[in-house]
Formats: structure tokens, C-alpha cells, sequence
């Protein structure tokens, strides 16, 4: 008689997790003064709420300055901006991580750098940076990842050393502390993201954070169709585009941010009881928790499916067992950018690829970073954070999923079912047939 709930048998949990994004009154009457207010937009700049917000925000992650605006990936595109990133030049990026980190820099007709992941943390590698330094490297872009930081210390002698400039992408580590510094502080810019699916989210949105008060003049007047900063003590003008937040996503995220301090110690005890409860199962594996961070900031709980003590059996099917015991979860929630589907880059269409060479630079050919293919296409599960943010039943629930898998996963071998096919499926081609915000 079949015990998975994808094979016929009773699935572990039929009831929905907490919801996310989570809100109350407080979001609802602060939208309500920005309606009554008649003052919607981004403009004047800094608007009321984008301002408040945006210095209450650098102030929490221990920087000077900070910039609300459109969303992540405009705001890495601002910071490469800001710090004088020029045609030409490179920028270390690690391979595994959102297609958005890349994009912003053939945007501006630099060329990325690709560099594997530390198989620890799954973060940019910084033992291999120097590697793939050349006289062209301007700046390294380290992600830091679910729960985990890059190995900032290196990153940063290494950078320190060549004057290259570092850009932290914290999408994933709002509140995160390295060695008691904010997420972003510690190199020369940070960018966040608050889209759907973050920890801190307005729907969209972004933010830059920085104490280099002339990269903060120039991220201003890039996101203000390049009018003069509020400061202008460096007097940059430029060409510039209308990256402004709206006061009403503004007005959302001054909420959101007196609610995280307390979300992030709800997610930070059950994602610590859940690794507990799971920790010593053959087959699974953890990523380390490295002590210099020293406050976690917790976007998902990623762990590590071994294929090999599983008989084979792929992630897919493992994936698709959990979902039908009732456990939302991915896979392939990243991949190395220079194979996945959401980067079909055409040196065609950025020159920088093909100036002064031979042949134009194929980046989809040009890279194998084992440590990164191995997790996108075999071995991470990704559970999304607002699973942790309910009661410690809700915890057991989750971890009595995945025991109970991996006891019964002889049922598995060879099954064929959709949602097997579902979690295999391009990210290209998985949201026609898939519809979530995380």
C-alpha cells in the first residue's frame, strides 16, 4: 500500500501555511493618508515616505545614506552606476544567483565575470576571485544567499588591495549582520530588492545603500531623470532615468520594516528546530553557518538533497513528493546564469562582447562552475520563508514531510506524474503552469 501522498497515500498536511506578505491596519491606514494626501508619486525627490523610509533604512544596516527606488535590479544597475562602472570594464559575479544580478552590467556594456560558488554556503567563492582578476576588473559583485553571506573579510582584502570596488547584493539578507555591520555596509554599496517574495516587500521595489557620499550623488541623480542630488557637493551631471518609488510602496515599507526585527525571530528559532530535527538524515545535507554573521537574515532555508545516497532518484521526484505532501518548495530556484533560460544572451546585441577579439565572447559556452551547476540541477531544495513564520507544528510538519520521503523513497523510482514534469521544467517555461509570488 503506496505511504507518499504522490503515489495514493495520505499527504502529511492539507492545511495552508501563513500567508505572505503578512499586513494589517497599519499598512492599510498608512496607504490611506498617501491616497488623501493627493502626493502619490516619486517626484518631488526624495518624496516624503521614500525619503523617511529609505534614511531609516540605511541607518538599520549601519550605513549614512539611502535611495528608495524602482526595484533590485534597477538598483545594482544604479550602483554600477554610482561607482563609475565605464564600457569595458569586468565585474566578478558569482554564478549562481538571479539573472537580475548580471543583466544591469552588459547593460551598461560591461562584461560579467563568472565565479563559482563555495559549496558551504553556496555565496561567491572568494577563494578563487584572483583567478579571474584581470587589469580590466572594476568591481566584485558578491549575492548574498538565503541565509548566508559571501566571505566578505576575503572580498574584501582582495579588493581592498587592487582598488576594486564592492557591491553587495542583499536582496535576500535585509537586517543581516556581518561581524556586527549591516547587509551592504561593509563594502562600498548595497542594493536590495523588495519584491513580492522578500523578507521586507512592497510589491516592488528596491534600495541602494551607501556612506560614499559622492556614490550616493550620482545613484540620486541617476534614479531622478539626472537632476542634481540634495546634496550636489560633487556637482556629477549625467544622463539619467525616472527610478523613483512611489509614496505609496514607500508608506508600505515604513510598516514593514518595524515588523521585521520581530518576523526575523520567528523564522530564525523554527528554521533552527527544523534543522535540528532533520540534521544526521542520510541522504541531506546543510550548508554551514559561518559565526562572523552574526545576525542571520533568513529569505529561504536551503539544505542539500543527495542523489547519489537516493539511488539516483532525481531532485525532481523528491521535489514534486514534498509539494504533494502539502510543502511548497523548489529546485531550481537559481541556476549558473550562462545556462539558464532567462539569460539568452546575443553578443549581437552587446558590442562589449565582441570589441578587440577574434570572436565575440560566448558567455553561454564560456564557463563550467561545477559547484554551481550541482546545485541548481541536483541537490538544493529551497523552502520559502514564510513556511517558518507559523507555530512549531507547522515546523514539525515540514520536517515530518521530508523523514517521511526519505523513508518511502523506493516509491518514487521511475514514477512518472506532472508535478515530477512541473518541477523539472525550464524557469522560462514553469510560470504559464505555475503561479506563485515566491
Amino acid at each position: 500500500m503506496p505511504k507518499l501522498a504522490i503515489t495514493g497515500g495520505k499527504p502529511i498536511r492539507r492545511k495552508a501555511f501563513p500567508p505572505w506578505p503578512v499586513y494589517s491596519n497599519q499598512e492599510a491606514r498608512a496607504l490611506m493618508r498617501v491616497l488623501r494626501s493627493g502626493n502619490w508619486g516619486g517626484y518631488p525627490f526624495p518624496n516624503t515616505h521614500a525619503g523617511a523610509f529609505a534614511a531609516k533604512f540605511a541607518k538599520a544596516h549601519g550605513a549614512k545614506y539611502g535611495i528608495a527606488l524602482s526595484n533590485g535590479t534597477v538598483a545594482i544597475e544604479v550602483s554600477l552606476r554610482a561607482i563609475g562602472i565605464k564600457a569595458g570594464d569586468e565585474v566578478i559575479v558569482p554564478a549562481y544567483t538571479w539573472e537580475g544580478t548580471v543583466g544591469p552590467i552588459l547593460l551598461l556594456n560591461a562584461v560579467p565575470v563568472f565565479v563559482d560558488i563555495d559549496p558551504d554556503s553556496y555565496c561567491l567563492d572568494a577563494r578563487i576571485i584572483e583567478k579571474a582578476l584581470t587589469p580590466k576588473t572594476r568591481a566584485i559583485l558578491p549575492v548574498h544567499l538565503a541565509m548566508n553571506f559571501a566571505d566578505l573579510d576575503e572580498i574584501l582584502r582582495i579588493a581592498r588591495r587592487r582598488n576594486i570596488t564592492v557591491i553587495e547584493d542583499c536582496a535576500h539578507a535585509h537586517g543581516g549582520q556581518w561581524r556586527g555591520k549591516g547587509a551592504g555596509a561593509s563594502g562600498d554599496i548595497g542594493c536590495f530588492s523588495f519584491q513580492s517574495s522578500k523578507i521586507l516587500t512592497s510589491g516592488e521595489g528596491g534600495a541602494v545603500i551607501t556612506s560614499n557620499l559622492e556614490f550616493f550623488e550620482r545613484a540620486q541623480s541617476y534614479v531622478n531623470c539626472g537632476r542634481a542630488s540634495v546634496t550636489d557637493q560633487f556637482r556629477h551631471r549625467l544622463i539619467g532615468f525616472n527610478y523613483r518609488i512611489t509614496e505609496f510602496q514607500a508608506a508600505i515599507l515604513e510598516v514593514q520594516l518595524e515588523r521585521l526585527p520581530r518576523q526575523a525571530k520567528t523564522r530564525l528559532s523554527n528554521m533552527d528546530y527544523f534543522e535540528k530535527r532533520l540534521r544526521g538524515t542520510p541522504g541531506l545535507a546543510f550548508l554551514k553557518r559561518d559565526p562572523r554573521v552574526t545576525r542571520v537574515a533568513a529569505y529561504q532555508f536551503v539544505f542539500k538533497y543527495l542523489p547519489a545516497n537516493f539511488g539516483g532518484i532525481p531532485r525532481a521526484a523528491f521535489l514534486a513528493a514534498l509539494e504533494m505532501e502539502g510543502i511548497p518548495c523548489d529546485g531550481l530556484f537559481y541556476e549558473p546564469v550562462y545556462r539558464s533560460a532567462l539569460f539568452p544572451v546575443d553578443p549581437a546585441d552587446f558590442p562589449v562582447l565582441s570589441w578587440g577579439r577574434t570572436a565575440p565572447l560566448n558567455l553561454k559556452t564560456l564557463y563550467h562552475c561545477p559547484v554551481s551547476e550541482r546545485a541548481a540541477y541536483e541537490e538544493a531544495v529551497w523552502l520559502p520563508h514564510h513556511l517558518f513564520l507559523g507555530t512549531r507544528k507547522d515546523t514539525d510538519d515540514i520536517a515530518d514531510a521530508i523523514l517521511k520521503i526519505c523513508e518511502n523513497i523506493d516509491e518514487l523510482r521511475n514514477l512518472k506524474h506532472p508535478a515530477i514534469a512541473r518541477k523539472a521544467m525550464s524557469r522560462a517555461e514553469r510560470p504559464r503552469v505555475e503561479k506563485r509570488q515566491w
